[in-house]
């Protein structure tokens, strides 16, 4: 009887092998055919999960963005994981502890869209696209706050887009930075929040 095969498992396979061969040898001087022999799989059979490499890029971040959102979206309205400012700084802590994790998957994804901007291919829309989800969420929990009193008056725009902006650069430093400490990031997101917070009674 032949194996059966694990389709969504052999996406996530090629995925991982392709940013591989991207940050080795280039976004330009990669094609599906140097992917599949890295993967060690026909070029047909590559095609039947890839039409072409940026739709692996696509793929690399609808994947991980996908997990994310849908995974943070129930924290955000979960009261188990305490206050507002208290389940944004869990789900920035989260992201901190992935992005450690996963260290070399970032920085593979990385090194992908520095080469693929020197070659004139521009992800960042791709990216910002698939990321503003996160900030809408900070907006939306910080509007919850303000609404129930956890939380002072302030630019929830602006605040939004401070949390993810400090997250972005968190990133940056995991993935290029050796002296990244995600337990001093972690305390600077909580000082940061506790700022907003409306003092206890």
């Amino acid at each position: 009887m032949p194996k059966k095969i694990d389709h969504e498992e052999r996406k996530v396979r090629i995925l991982k092998t392709a940013l591989d061969v991207f940050a080795r040898e280039g976004y330009r001087d990669t094609n599906l055919s140097l992917i599949a022999e890295h993967c060690g799989l026909s070029r047909p059979t590559l095609y039947q999960y890839f039409k072409d490499k940026d739709e692996i890029f696509y793929y690399a971040v609808k994947l991980v963005t996908g997990r994310m959102f849908q995974r943070y979206g129930t924290i955000a309205w979960d009261s188990g994981y305490g206050d507002c400012i208290q389940r944004i700084e869990y789900i920035c802590n989260d992201i901190i502890d992935e992005a450690v994790d996963n260290e070399a998957a970032l920085q593979s994804l990385m090194d992908v869209m520095l080469q693929s901007k020197r070659d004139h291919v521009d992800f960042s829309r791709v990216i910002v696209k698939r990321t503003i989800k996160l900030t809408i969420l900070f907006k939306r929990l910080l509007n919850a706050g303000l609404k129930n009193g956890e939380i002072r008056q302030c630019d929830v725009d602006k605040v939004s887009n401070h949390i993810f902006t400090l997250l972005e650069a968190f990133c940056f430093q995991i993935a290029f930075l050796g002296n990244f400490s995600a337990e001093d990031s972690k305390d600077f997101i909580s000082t940061y929040l506790d700022a907003y917070r409306v003092p206890r009674a």
